[in-house]
């Protein structure tokens, strides 16, 4: 038997686990073909139906993406698709628009108690905050402020972040090598203060969405603490549940 075998049951949750390892030491990267259920059974010397089992539920959780015909593909950011995943907030009108990240400032800085216990990290490690806006028709919807951890991510700066063509996350994927896969979100309705006002260009104490989000790569490690003010005159949050 092979020494990557698992060796208790329920199997197909330990072939699972194998291939998670597997992604998340970059075997695969995000968006190439990964091998075929008949070389995955072989390589860990079980069933093709238990790999398939495994690689069903990874799909089910956005790390793996099946397309008929052509085979299993490592889940990225940079699939349109994957957009709406992690930002929920759709027009009124039910017309989706594109969106324009709008970078503001990058700078690195010491993690305080907050950003520390969000990113698992020990306050005074290096963080890179990015302040932005998200863009739809060409008006200020959203405005971001986004942690880091300053280790993983000490290359970013706002010339990277405006040369961008892609996604926030697809520059995070791609950059630097790190993939979020699921993100924890508070929701609750705030006032905007004299800062965010500006930012949208509406009156002070107008009614926001403060959406509050960890995000984490492989090994549910934290690598983004995002604090969002979300205008909802046009728009709404949308999630579906069941």
């Amino acid at each position: 038997m092979s020494s990557e075998s698992p060796t208790y049951s329920p199997l197909y949750r330990q072939i699972k686990s194998l291939l998670v390892q597997a992604l998340e030491a970059g075997e695969w990267r995000p968006g190439e073909l990964i091998p075929s259920e008949m070389e995955l059974a072989t390589r860990f010397n079980v069933s093709q139906g238990t790999v398939r089992k495994a690689i069903d539920e990874l799909a089910a959780e956005n790390l793996l993406l099946r397309r008929q015909g052509k085979g299993t593909f490592v889940a990225t950011h940079n699939d349109p698709r994957a957009f709406f995943r992690f930002l929920r907030l759709v027009p009124l009108s039910g017309i989706i628009e594109p969106a324009r990240s709008v970078p503001l400032e990058c700078w690195r800085a010491k993690a305080g108690p907050e950003a520390a216990r969000a990113l698992e990290l020990k306050v005074g490690e290096p963080i890179v905050i990015v302040r932005r806006v998200l863009e739809f028709a060409g008006k200020a919807v959203v405005a971001d402020e986004i942690y880091l951890p300053g280790e993983t991510f000490a290359g970013l700066n706002l010339e990277m972040m405006k040369d961008a063509q892609d996604s926030f996350y697809t520059l995070l994927e791609s950059r630097f090598g790190v993939r979020m896969i699921r993100a924890v979100e508070r929701v609750r309705a705030v006032a905007a203060d004299r800062a965010s006002a500006e930012i949208l260009h509406v009156a002070e104490g107008s009614p926001l969405l403060s959406v509050e989000r960890i995000s984490y790569t492989y090994g549910d490690k934290p690598m983004e603490w995002r604090r969002g003010l979300y205008l909802t005159q046009d728009h709404c949050y949308l999630n579906e549940l069941g």
